[in-house]
């Protein structure tokens, strides 16, 4: 939630240094000192150290500079293997048995290859003029960019020069230049990254100027970066995520139904709209209250982070029925108090906010009012606002934050941050949300260690994923062109490692009224890492509040969203384990199609859905390109099979929007329920795709209690696994259970469903007993049920 900003972004190297010359750099002297490669240089020395066979860290120091060696996004250690040196008189490289350095002495020159394939090199390298600094590297001329962060330029975002400031960008719709996230990493479609570890503020030109020039370019700070590389994209991923650190689970409860508006404005109002869920049989995990919760109005009361007793007479009351019924309760909060809020003295007084130049508190005006801003880089901000959110937790059972305008949003060049204010805003910037979400993890660590924070989040840097930042797109505008913008930011940042970018379904800004809009919205929603409707109030956001037949439409995509739990929840758990996006690209099946460089029409959910947004009014029909990583597509809704390798022609329908599964894949599904309270795989129904052509498939499920933090490490899990095998007119499947060493497995039954089944089997056996299975003629689908009790192992034979 946000309003349009008037404060100018700082200007950034109005002269560019790109143009500037090399400036004689010559090579002088090279030796590995502490496990890394240092290269003395006549204007500098380079720090080059491995932290694994994918990834490759380069610093250069300038001569009369220190090393800073303090990272924001790094927290894997180097690696302990020595790199390989050698020097043939000409050049010297260094060798991890995946990245290669090479430095040619003279001219001098320093480039990267990945198991013998060339990726990148130096260009001008590090340059300086007018107070502004840059790294510059060669392009080849046919390669795709992405990277950057959150925005909608077009998948491939090659010709574009992007700010490096975290700004919220109002009721945009299908282009967006400069949003909430801006990450300082660049990906490249001959499968490598480069990721520039320094948090100022800056720019990263992807050839803006069509001389096959990548360039970063910062005010001040480390001039480090890492190369990473892979064999496909998955492996980058991997790396970067081994790297900056994996999301972990978010509760079980964050991938339902929320209920969220700006805003509801009394207790009575927010009870009447849960009842009104209940009452539809619209499932629904959580209620999210906007600023009314702390103030009657939008106005001059932010910072007050204390309910409205007026409005809310029995806040701890109402959030105890709610979680009663399965609701959790999630509170907005700002970094801004106010010089009209009621904690305002409070602040000044236990020095809380970020100062002057002369050390007064800061002070400022923006939409909202005059404004201090809470400052995360001392520890008298960290522990008042810590405290705010442990005694919110403690005394009212709050179990969700969001935290807003966390760009943040107004932040003058001038305000000071840190002890003695030694810290400049534009050096904090852009990781003000990252230590935002820091502050809470970290607390939740402390304090209250046997809980998974949801800490939805509007701003964050490189490696925010690991605190657990659940971000969101911004104020995007409710219109179709807004809808069209949301694939691409997601599946941008799912390959930039934060996973569960997602938007306020609907749209938020504008009192646009559309039901086919807020339809389409909500079916591509149910394929993506949220579900959470929001949008400004005089348009309901609320399936409770539209008219029927849109009610019942967007009933059917929330009940969807919840029968697909048990898959949406094994995806997350392969994004905590491996740094996987759960909305994943095309490139990831077929890196080497061109013509999936710049595609974001349609992606895979997981690794076995392809989903085909709706993004045009009245739309009959829908193009759907379906990777030829399989030899064979079925329509979910319908069961039509497609070769893969082609692109559909499909005819659309109201109530739903075109989605695929890859032959060979497991679907687990479960009946859905009000909320997750009430979820269990104890029924699980488990969907094969079965084709001629595939002769062998696999999946799986991942359980657990939905609560516990690192349930997965501390053995209290359990993972089914389910495997297939086609041999003559025999198909077997397997479903297998492994628990962790403090997990108890329950009891099971599993409705096995096979599709595409042509002719009614022979015989079904179960553990090598016949059982009663049906077959639809129409459907052409096998029905099996099997009653597994506690056993971990079943096996299915089919004679087809």
């Amino acid at each position: 939630m946000t309003f349009p900003a008037r404060i100018a972004l700082p200007l950034l190297l109005m002269t560019t240094p790109l143009a500037m010359a090399q400036q004689g750099r010559t090579f002088e002297s090279a030796a590995i000192n502490n496990g890394r490669l240092e290269v003395a240089t006549s204007d500098g020395a380079y720090l080059i150290r491995a932290y694994s066979p994918h990834i490759m860290e380069t610093s250069f120091v300038p001569k009369g500079e220190a090393f800073d060696p303090a990272s924001h996004a790094v927290v894997l250690a180097p690696s302990k293997d020595s790199a390989a040196l050698k020097d043939d008189g000409r050049q010297l490289t260094y060798e991890t048995g995946g990245i290669t350095v090479t430095i040619t002495k003279s001219p001098f020159r320093i480039a990267y290859a990945y198991k013998g394939k060339p990726l990148v090199a130096e260009k001008h390298g590090y340059v300086k003029k007018d107070g502004a600094e840059a790294i510059d590297f060669e392009l080849d001329k046919d390669e795709a960019l992405y990277g950057a962060g959150a925005r909608a330029t077009g998948m491939n975002r090659r010709g574009h020069r992007f700010a490096l400031y975290n700004r919220a960008h109002y009721g945009y719709d299908d282009h967006s230049e400069l949003m909430n996230f801006t990450l300082p990493i660049a990906m490249s479609s001959k499968l490598y990254a480069l990721h520039f570890d320094n948090a100022a503020i800056g720019h990263l030109d992807f050839d803006s100027k069509k001389d096959n020039t990548l360039a970063y370019e910062t005010i001040s700070g480390r001039k480090t970066y890492q190369v990473i590389a892979g064999d496909n994209w998955d492996d980058i991923v991997a790396s970067y995520t081994s790297l900056t650190g994996r999301q972990p689970l978010p509760p079980r409860w964050a991938f339902g139904n929320f209920a969220s508006r700006f805003g509801y404005h009394s207790e009575q109002e927010a009870r009447d709209v849960i009842g009104k869920f209940k009452a539809d049989k619209i499932p629904v995990d959580a209620i999210v209250f906007d600023l009314y919760w702390f103030g009657k109005d939008i106005k001059g009361t932010m910072g007050n982070l204390a309910w409205d007793k007026d409005n809310f007479p029995t806040p701890k009351k109402m959030v105890a029925d709610f979680a009663a019924q399965g609701v959790k309760t999630v509170l907005i909060t700002e970094p801004f108090v106010l010089t009209t809020s009621s904690k305002w003295q409070e602040a000044v007084d236990k020095q809380v906010l970020a100062t002057d130049g002369k050390g007064a508190p800061a002070k400022y005006d923006f939409y909202f009012g005059n404004t201090g801003i809470v400052d995360l880089y001392k520890a008298e901000g960290r522990d008042w606002f810590w405290n705010i959110y442990k005694n919110l937790r403690n005394e009212y059972g709050v179990a969700g934050w969001w935290g807003d305008l966390g760009e943040p949003e107004v932040h003058p060049t001038w305000v000071r941050h840190g002890a003695n204010g030694a810290l400049g805003a534009d050096q904090v910037h852009n990781i003000y949300g990252h230590d935002w979400a820091r502050l809470i993890h970290e607390g939740y660590r402390k304090d209250f260690p046997n809980e998974r924070p949801f800490i939805l989040m509007r701003a964050g840097y490189s490696g925010s994923q690991r605190f657990g930042l659940i971000p969101w797109t911004g104020d995007v505008n409710r219109s179709w062109g807004g809808l069209t913008s949301q694939p691409e930011i997601a599946l941008q940042m799912g390959m930039q490692g934060i996973g569960y970018m997602h938007s306020d379904l609907g749209g938020f800004a504008n009192a646009y009224l559309d039901d086919e809009l807020y339809t389409r919205w909500l079916q591509y929603g149910v394929f993506t890492p949220m579900f959470r409707p929001h949008a400004q109030q005089e348009v309901p956001s609320e399936a409770v509040f539209r008219e029927q037949a849109t009610k019942e439409l967007a009933r059917a995509a929330i009940r969807l969203r919840y029968s697909l739990l048990p898959y949406n929840y094994t995806a997350a758990f392969d994004n905590s384990q491996t740094g996987a996006p759960l909305m994943r690209s095309m490139l990831f099946e077929e890196p080497d199609n061109e013509n999936a460089r710049g595609y974001a029409a349609s992606y895979l959910w997981g690794r076995d859905f392809v989903v085909a947004p709706i993004t045009e009014p009245g739309a009959r029909r829908k193009e759907v390109y379906l990777p030829k990583t399989s030899a064979a597509w079925f329509d979910f809704n319908t069961g039509r099979r497609y070769n893969g390798g082609i692109t559909a022609v499909v005819p659309l329908a109201l109530d739903h929007i075109p989605v695929f599964v890859r032959g060979g894949a497991f679907i687990p599904m479960v009946q859905p329920v009000q909320s997750t309270r009430d979820y269990s795989t104890r029924k699980l129904e488990l969907h094969y795709w079965h084709d001629a052509a595939i002769a062998s498939g696999n999946g799986k499920l991942y359980d657990d209690d939905g609560a516990t933090p690192d349930a997965y490490a501390k053995g209290q899990y359990e993972i089914v696994r389910f495997t297939s095998a086609l041999k003559g007119k025999e198909l077997a499947i397997s479903v297998a259970s492994e628990t962790g060493a403090h997990y108890q497995r329950t009891d099971r039954s599993v409705a096995l469903t096979v599709h595409n089944v042509d002719a009614k089997p022979a015989r079904v056996l179960v553990d090598g007993l016949p059982v009663k299975s049906t077959w639809d003629a129409k459907t052409h689908n096998l029905n099996i049920g099997i009653d597994m009790g506690k056993r971990d192992h079943a096996a299915v034979a089919i004679s087809l």
